[in-house]
């Protein structure tokens, strides 16, 4: 559970869950969250302007002019979280290519793990991902844990580009960029999938915190003739 409230400036708390990055942890932090969020919107805390989780924190930005620290941290030791939230979690799988042009980094972790291009991939598909949080960019889920075998540094030089749909991979998540962005990640292949949709306004977002992931390998002609 939470290890830690205290202050975050003037005007935000933080909640510490611990230093680990696992499953168990996150689910906590969804909890509160859910939690949290579910009293805004049935207006039973006022002043709250944002709430944002990530893999083992969370932080509440209020509005002093309303409320202030000692009021949000009782709400917090006073919420017992929801599980039965927990449980609605989709299970999703997303289709990717990793022909050359858009596995543009295949080659580089071959060299890296010592791996054949096809090991690699095999690796990457053949699990189920659980996904930590979403930002970056907005909607990017990110998404754990790889297997030990491909995990790999950063690229030493990120690009200017990453083409939107790109999955990438670094250290212990993989990752799908929702919009063209700037990046450091290794690409090993691309989504037709529309990841984030600013277009929808109830929910924007196909992979939300506390989801099920997994990918699955499509041909360039399916890819091509991809339609949702």
């Amino acid at each position: 559970m939470i290890k830690n409230i205290s202050n975050l400036g003037d005007a935000a708390v933080y909640c510490d869950f611990g230093l680990d990055i696992n499953e168990k942890i996150n689910l906590n932090v969804i909890s509160y969250f859910n939690s949290l969020s579910k009293l805004v919107e049935e207006h039973k805390i006022n002043g709250i302007n944002n709430i944002t989780p990530s893999y083992n924190k969370l932080i509440i930005s209020f509005d002093l002019s309303i409320t202030n620290y000692s009021k949000i941290r009782q709400i917090i030791l006073d919420i017992r979280p929801d599980n039965e939230i927990n449980n609605s979690h989709k299970k999703i799988k997303i289709p990717v290519c990793c022909e050359e042009e858009f596995g543009l980094d295949l080659s580089r972790l071959s060299d890296k793990t010592k791996l054949s291009k096809k090991k690699i991939l095999e690796l990457h598909l053949n699990k189920d991902y659980f996904c930590y949080m979403t930002g970056f960019i907005a909607g990017m889920p990110f998404l754990g844990d790889i297997d030990t075998n491909i995990r790999c540094d950063r690229l030493e030089t990120p690009r200017v580009n990453v083409p939107k749909g790109s999955v990438g991979i670094t250290e212990q998540f993989t990752n799908i960029y929702t919009f063209a962005s700037p990046g450091g990640w290794n690409i090993i292949g691309n989504t037709p999938q529309k990841i984030f949709d600013p277009l929808n306004l109830a929910e924007p977002a196909l992979i939300k915190p506390g989801d099920k992931v997994s990918f699955y390998q499509i041909s360039k002609e399916e890819y091509q003739n991809w339609n949702e």
